[in-house]
């Protein structure tokens, strides 16, 4: 029997573009010759529910009359929402851009309670064109619709989770079975129609559901128990960080009432394993393979691991493939103003990978003990390349997300060199550590092939908890980067932490002040509190004794395992800073509010900070280190200049010169030079420009100059050289 796969991503995720997971997979079944179909019923339940239709079933189905004013008032304009809903989604999809000019007008679309704080943020519209003004009044509209639907039809509803509280921590299965149990919700109603179209169009005969998050958790297992219940006969599997993270001591046999299989990690070998052995004549359940699955055997869960296939390479797992996602109804949304923080809702990005786990591999907090993490294997840059123009062609679309724990700076360099060489236009962004290793002209590389932004985590910006976090950075090590980053052109963004083990209350208050400092100096533009939660996997999880915290219980829950109470021997509750560091950053990100006291921020009497007022302001001052390595790659981005030669006489000497006139994107500019080193000069300036394959290092060309004439150093470190700096010489 040949084998049929639907590969789906359950609700929600994201609106603008789809979490690539099933991409992947499509992708690599794609090398294997094997019919797949894939689906994002997030975006599929969203568009049905936003519709005209959809909002007028809504407001008929209320469960509960409006209780608040606010929805009160979205209630009684309800037809005001049904008229304007379609045109405002084709807006946000790209298709109806003239409709910004109504919506900016302000007296279009029905305001609720999410539109108050337009009147903190009307200077943040002087600097943003009409588009963006008008999908960030768009996205306050569908917000306040969804205000609604939380109060009146389904209280776990959300746009990028739903239900989450019941896959967050989820030790036991019996929250998550109950509400199984009950009903289907007005959003399960919507998502099961849907579900059963495809289904039925598709008939698979394996059912794959990617669960990348808690959010998605709940959809996952009422679309299981759907297909249960009306086709016993597909076989259903469960794959994607979920599970990967929080299911690896699963226990609870209930849970395969709705799922046939629950496979960990890289799913590529697990899945080939999983239609082997369901198209297979291996009767016995002895013969048949399977790599990291879990299922069910006499009414135990067992886990099964006797596959005798490697995991493949980076190299043969296939290009992503996004066919059969609707890329022209994903929803660009913005909620907050800031260019750095929307880019995660705005826009559609291909995601791709540089490299499969994290080269460094040490922080404390993080699950650096699983293998999505641990086995680190990077992609060559011809490969990357060769898989971004595969996808631009199949999509479209030219904008990359590479989606990596941390991206390894050396293979930074080598796409953003291959990217350039090809003449590729793209925009791309991505995740890294603050290392020192991002100089300057590595930033300005980074520019040059597309890369428009940054995000990494700062942490704890304090220098005794990044050591304890073994992040191997300091705070001033992370200033001068993002210093780097941010004069190139690129902008920041910082995972920040509070909360971790140990952090005394004066620690917190000197983090947001480094914090006050990064945003006030221009080198961050954006940012997110993260509260510090003990993970299973992590050091902090195995070793809690080395950190200073106890788990409050051994007990290992029967369905999902990941995070762990603890108690700090501090004894702080470090909740109550949640409200004052997230509503001072929201103000930073908006470039205000620096000169407020830190007190200002909290109802509760925090301490001074130790913090010196200049510290970061010092740290930029040191300047970078000049020295240059033997092996740094020297690299010329600019043009082919147009050379004259002339003589210059002064007190009857007479020289012979050559003058460079060089079109740079945005000016054109001129240098001089003896005739000696200008004629070296058009050599080497062509033998290190970026389209030629060879990459010349500076003791290469330190070596080509002393060939015929004196002094590097002296030319080095020249005005004509130092201008050439500026406009695309770069030592990498």
């Amino acid at each position: 029997m040949k084998t049929k796969l639907f590969v789906i991503t359950p609700p929600f995720t994201q609106l603008n573009t789809p979490y690539p997971a099933t991409a992947y997979i499509k992708g690599f079944l794609n090398t294997k010759n094997i019919e797949s179909v894939q689906a994002d019923l997030g975006i599929d339940v969203i568009l049905e529910l936003f519709s005209k239709k959809g909002l007028i079933d809504l407001f008929q189905s209320i469960n509960q009359q409006p209780i608040t004013d606010n929805c009160k008032r979205i209630f009684a304009l309800q037809d005001e929402y049904i008229k304007t809903i379609d045109a405002v989604i084709q807006f946000l999809q790209g298709k109806n851009p003239t409709l910004a000019l109504q919506i900016c007008q302000e007296d279009f679309l029905p305001e609720a309670s999410r539109f108050a704080q337009l009147e903190e943020l009307d200077w943040a519209f002087g600097t943003m064109g009409t588009q963006d003004k008008g999908k960030h009044l768009a996205t306050l509209y569908l917000e306040d619709i969804s205000d609604f639907i939380v109060e009146c039809i389904d209280e776990n509803f959300g746009f990028s989770r739903y239900a989450e509280r019941l896959g967050r921590s989820a030790n036991s299965f019996d929250e998550l079975y109950e509400a199984l149990q009950q009903e289907p919700t007005y959003i399960d109603s919507i998502l099961i129609s849907l579900l059963k179209d495809k289904i039925e169009t598709v008939n698979p005969t394996l059912f794959l559901i990617s669960v990348p998050f808690p959010g998605n958790l709940y959809s996952a297992f009422r679309c299981a128990q759907w297909v249960k219940q009306h086709h016993p006969e597909i076989k259903i599997s469960m794959g994607g960080g979920f599970p990967n993270t929080e299911l690896r001591s699963l226990s609870d046999a209930r849970v395969f009432e709705f799922f046939d299989f629950i496979t960990l990690d890289d799913g590529e070998v697990p899945i080939e394993e999983l239609i082997e052995s369901l198209s297979s004549r291996a009767e016995s359940r002895d013969e048949k393979r399977y790599k990291r699955t879990f299922l069910l055997e006499d009414g135990k869960v067992v886990y099964k691991n006797n596959s005798l296939k490697h995991d493949y390479k980076q190299a043969y797992v296939g290009t992503p493939d996004y066919s059969d996602l609707p890329l022209d109804k994903y929803i660009s949304v913005i909620e907050i103003v800031n260019p750095m923080h929307r880019m995660w809702s705005d826009g559609r990005w291909n995601k791709l990978t540089m490299a499969h786990g994290c080269y460094w591999g040490k922080c404390t907090f993080c699950d650096i003990s699983l293998d999505y993490i641990k086995v680190y294997e990077p992609v060559a840059a011809n490969l990357l390349c060769d898989r971004m123009e595969d996808m631009m062609q199949q999509t479209g679309q030219n904008g990359f997300h590479f989606v990596d724990e941390a991206a390894p700076p050396a293979l930074m360099r080598a796409l953003a060199l291959e990217i350039l060489r090809r003449k590729l236009a793209v925009t791309w962004w991505t995740n890294i550590r603050f290392e020192k290793s991002f100089s300057k002209d590595l930033c300005l590389l980074l520019k040059a092939s597309g890369c428009i932004a940054v995000s990494g985590g700062l942490e704890v910006a304090s220098d005794r908890l990044l050591k304890l976090i073994d992040k191997g950075v300091t705070v001033e090590q992370v200033a001068k980067v993002t210093r780097n980053f941010t004069e190139a052109g690129i902008m920041v963004h910082a995972y920040l932490m509070y909360g971790y083990p140990t952090q005394t209350i004066q620690e917190t208050v000197d983090s947001l002040e480094m914090v006050r400092q990064l945003f006030e100096a221009g080198i961050l533009q954006s940012g997110f509190w993260h509260q510090f939660a003990m993970t299973a996997h992590s050091p902090v999880g195995l070793y809690p004794e080395k950190f200073g915290v106890t788990k409050k219980t051994e007990k290992i829950g029967t369905f999902a395992n990941n995070d762990i109470d603890y108690t700090d021997s501090t004894g702080i509750n470090h909740d109550k800073f949640s409200f004052g560091l997230k509503k001072s950053l929201f103000n930073f990100m908006h470039g205000i509010c620096f000169d407020y006291e830190l007190q200002d921020w909290f109802d509760f009497k925090i301490p001074k900070t130790k913090i010196d007022p200049d510290f970061i302001f010092n740290a930029l001052e040191e300047g970078n280190d000049f020295s240059t390595k033997p092996n740094a790659k020297v690299v010329w981005l600019g043009g082919k200049p147009s050379v004259e030669a002339f003589t210059k006489s002064k007190k009857g000497n007479t020289w012979e010169m050559m003058s460079f006139t060089f079109h740079d994107k945005k000016e054109s500019f001129n240098i001089q030079t003896n005739k000696n080193e200008g004629e070296w000069l058009v050599d080497i300036l062509t033998k290190i420009t970026i389209s030629n394959a060879k990459n010349y290092t500076f003791q290469e060309v330190k070596t080509d100059f002393e060939t015929n004439l004196d002094d590097f150093e002296l030319f080095w470190y020249s005005k004509p050289v130092n201008t050439l700096r500026e406009f695309g010489l770069l030592v990498l």
